[in-house]
């Protein structure tokens, strides 16, 4: 293998790892959400796409740069979250688990309607000076947003981990979802943790919305591709398994860049479909669940 063709495969290799940062965010959410909750937030995507058109309207209204977009949209995205849950999902009662996906898809459709009322269904981007800008190390030349979005799911999960296990909080969530009954009667208020996770999760997909404005286009059903990605991130970890959903999004991230460069761009996303298959026929469990025996 000449050096030009290594240098390809790590510049590939790279760029894939950093995508796949990005889907471990994105998975991260759902997968906190689900671990917390049991529930598979359908609308997952949408949220991410309100992220991104929170960023493209403060950069187009008051100049803000996208990346201080998100000390509007993470709270923003929090808030949402956590209304929706108590306003919501908590009158599901003991349907919650069936009932939903039933409301997170509508809820899905509300958030993209109400996208395509205020903003139009014509894709639309931000431009930035460092758009288009590379960093180069070693001969591999990586897009700057790119990186930033790589450093910043980065900082992001680094920060859950702490909160997780460094804070009475983390400790109340952990407590939530090995044992809500055993949590209530140690004093937990397991309603409020709940939608706590739920605005985390949904400020986790905001954050990555606004992290992947400067690489792409805005359209309101933008939401829908990302939903599955972050379903096939957490069924490659796990479901429910937070350090699973990371790696799965990095599996993801590097088979769809090693397809699109050795194979073909024009299936990128059936090279994940493909893996997600592989996965449910081999280890139906994530490839870090735990398989569960029934007696």
């Amino acid at each position: 293998m000449d050096q030009v063709a290594v240098t390809a495969f790590f510049q590939t290799l790279v760029q894939g790892l950093l995508t796949g940062g990005l889907y471990a965010l994105i998975g991260t959410g759902l997968s906190l959400i689900f671990g917390v909750m049991k529930v598979i937030n359908f609308a997952h995507g949408d949220f991410l796409a309100i992220g991104m058109f929170i960023t493209l309207a403060l950069f187009r209204t008051l100049n803000i740069d996208p990346y201080l977009s998100l000390l509007v949209a993470a709270p923003v995205g929090f808030a949402l979250g956590y209304a929706i849950q108590r306003f919501v999902l908590t009158r599901l009662g003991d349907r919650l688990g069936e009932g939903s996906m039933l409301a997170t898809l509508g809820l899905g459709l509300i958030i993209s309607n109400t996208l395509l009322l205020g903003f139009g269904a014509q894709p639309q981007s931000i431009n930035v000076p460092y758009a288009i800008k590379t960093f180069s190390f070693a001969g591999v030349q990586v897009s700057i947003p790119l990186l930033v979005a790589g450093l910043g799911t980065l900082v992001v999960i680094a920060g859950l981990n702490l909160l997780l296990y460094r804070t009475e909080l983390g400790r109340a969530i952990r407590a939530t979802a090995q044992n809500p009954l055993g949590a209530e009667l140690q004093g937990v208020r397991t309603a409020n943790i709940q939608a706590i996770v739920f605005g985390m999760g949904v400020a986790f997909a905001a954050i990555a919305g606004v992290l992947l404005m400067p690489l792409l286009y805005a359209f309101p059903t933008v939401g829908e591709n990302y939903t599955t990605k972050a379903f096939i991130v957490t069924v490659l970890g796990g479901l429910g398994n937070l350090p699973g959903a990371v790696v799965g999004g990095l599996v993801l991230g590097v088979i769809e860049s090693l397809g699109a460069f050795y194979v073909s761009n024009n299936y990128r996303d059936a090279y994940g479909l493909i893996a997600f298959l592989l996965v449910l026929l081999l280890r139906p469990e994530g490839l870090f669940g735990k398989t569960v025996k029934r007696v």
